[in-house]
């Protein structure tokens, strides 16, 4: 009953804070929570069925331990073929540490465990795996999330379609960013009419303009150059997406507006949004399979920087508790 009563609650909690607002960091953590608590609602209805008890305990137990077990070298392979494929820097570099840090932290944990004639030790081990657990829960909540709104929005249409640059290669598209641009014109031929805003300032390193590499490839694709509108000034996502709104309002238009990036950084972008008071929502597009782990730690990053001042108590409490209690008990 008690189960049931926190599952209903943390779903209704979910339910509304997403009905008003979608585009909220802390939905992700109400999310992940709402599943946790209904997850154990349903093992209720076990609890008289002694062999499926037995059954989904070691499942959960065999997934967890070798989920743990493999997923450093998971990422430590994909660190090693993001440097190889994007080349050294730190940006590339996430997965790769990432991996060798869980690594560290198993191995602090056994050593605790081994060598128990040491409470320091042990104290240490159980700061580190509190933090490591919290850091964990929020990239777990963040990524599920982040699926959840990337389903939401990718079937919606528009009256403008704001694509986002990334970069060129010269004065090509690359495929990263030609994987953004095809998503708008499926947007686009779901929406008739609908104008592409092609969002992208030069870089020292480029020949043009993102905006005018982008607005050729979408005329070669066939998209009318009426339907086309240029933005040649950003330099940053946050200028992406303010300057691409002002030029629409400048043209009178007032519908719906969707932002089209890689799928690993929709949630991201539509963050942005909300804090820059732009009535938009964002889908993704394709992403080699090889950079998005790299791409979401980034992103995860990124929006633990975002919140620094939360992050930071929360992580500060966890690391030094267990210190504090030690030297009082």
């Amino acid at each position: 009953m008690t189960s049931g009563l926190f599952a209903l609650a943390s779903v209704l909690v979910f339910v509304v804070r997403f009905a008003r607002e979608p585009r909220r960091v802390g939905n992700a953590v109400w999310f992940l929570v709402a599943l946790g608590f209904t997850g154990l609602w349903l093992l209720t209805f076990f609890r008289h069925v002694e062999w499926a008890q037995i059954a989904i305990i070691v499942m959960v137990a065999l997934v967890g331990g070798l989920g743990a077990l493999a997923l450093p070298w998971a990422l430590i392979a994909n660190g090693v073929v993001m440097l190889r494929r994007e080349g050294r820097r730190l940006a590339n570099l996430l997965s790769l540490l990432a991996g060798l840090g869980l690594l560290a932290v198993f191995a602090l944990a056994v050593s605790s465990l081994v060598f128990d004639d040491q409470p320091l030790l042990r104290v240490a081990a159980m700061a580190v795996l509190f933090v490591t657990g919290y850091l964990a829960f929020l990239f777990t909540a963040l990524l599920l999330y982040s699926i959840l709104y990337s389903r939401v929005t990718r079937r919606a249409s528009a009256g403008a379609v704001v694509v986002l640059g990334s970069g060129l290669q010269g004065d090509r598209v690359p495929p990263l960013l030609a994987s953004r641009l095809d998503r708008a014109v499926q947007v686009q031929q779901r929406s008739p009419g609908a104008l592409l805003v092609v969002s992208g300032g030069q870089g020292a390193d480029e020949l043009t303009s993102e905006a005018d590499a982008m607005a050729r490839y979408l005329q070669a694709a066939g998209v009318p150059a009426d339907q086309i509108v240029l933005e040649d000034r950003a330099t940053t996502t946050s200028e992406n997406l303010r300057f691409s709104v002002a030029l629409l309002e400048q043209r009178g238009f007032s519908g719906p507006i969707l932002a089209v990036t890689n799928n690993y950084h929709v949630f991201r972008t539509a963050v942005l949004a909300r804090q820059l008071g732009l009535r938009l929502n964002v889908i993704g597009a394709k992403t080699a399979s090889y950079f998005v782990p790299s791409a979401f730690l980034r992103e995860f990053v990124a929006l633990l920087l975002q919140y620094r001042k939360t992050n930071a108590a929360v992580v500060l409490f966890l690391g030094v508790g267990p210190f504090l209690l030690f030297l009082i008990s």
